[in-house]
């Protein structure tokens, strides 16, 4: 799978802007493959989440995004272009998680929001289980990754803002065995553990 030249390009564009409006200071940038399948798991507290690890990372990262955001025919296209994939949330999308198996399987990294949604609030929200399934059904490692703010969880513009990234989580740490529902659940809950582990935010202030 060739990486996108718009993809690219766009990085390139806007990665200084970018920069500059959330002053970002990257932690444990040693933990990113350089090459070979990983799926980047973050929690989700901005718009801007899937943009400030775009610019961060060197490679190409193919985004499973809410169907919603492709209702739009020329942002739909545009979405696509640069590698991101639509998931109809809580309907069992086999279609975005065929297309998520595919990514991996030639070797690119996954960008994959375990909430899977936006919190309003800031605060973590209850994980999804998918990001857990398709790491087991692929023999896929997980990143863990933290997107804060440094003293407050979301994101804003011309705040310094953090991204922590964690030490990749194995499969054989999920502790799935025979496949169920709650093995899912629990093995998507102790990846939210090592987000919140990487947690910034100061709630001694």
């Amino acid at each position: 799978m060739k990486e996108s030249k718009l993809y690219r390009f766009i990085v390139t564009l806007i990665r200084p802007f970018a920069r500059l409006l959330y002053r970002l200071e990257v932690r444990g940038l040693e933990n990113v493959p350089s090459k070979g399948k990983v799926i980047l798991c973050p929690n989700h507290t901005s718009n801007a989440d899937p943009v400030l690890l775009a610019i961060t990372l060197k490679r190409q990262i193919y985004f499973m995004a809410k169907a919603e955001l492709f209702n739009n025919k020329l942002l739909g296209k545009l979405f696509k272009m640069v590698g991101a994939f639509p998931v109809n949330r809580g309907k069992g999308d086999s279609s975005a998680i065929d297309t998520a198996e595919d990514i991996l399987e030639n070797g690119e990294q996954l960008g994959l929001f375990i909430e899977g949604t936006r919190s309003k609030t800031g605060e973590f929200l209850r994980p999804k289980t998918g990001c857990a399934m398709i790491a087991y059904k692929t023999t896929t490692p997980i990143l863990p990754i933290c997107i804060s703010g440094k003293n407050e969880h979301t994101v804003k513009i011309f705040r310094k803002n953090i991204i922590s990234i964690g030490k990749p989580i194995l499969t054989s740490e999920l502790s799935i065995k025979e496949e169920t529902g709650k093995e899912f659940r629990n093995a998507s809950r102790f990846i939210m553990e090592n987000i919140k582990d990487l947690d910034p935010v100061d709630y001694s202030k």
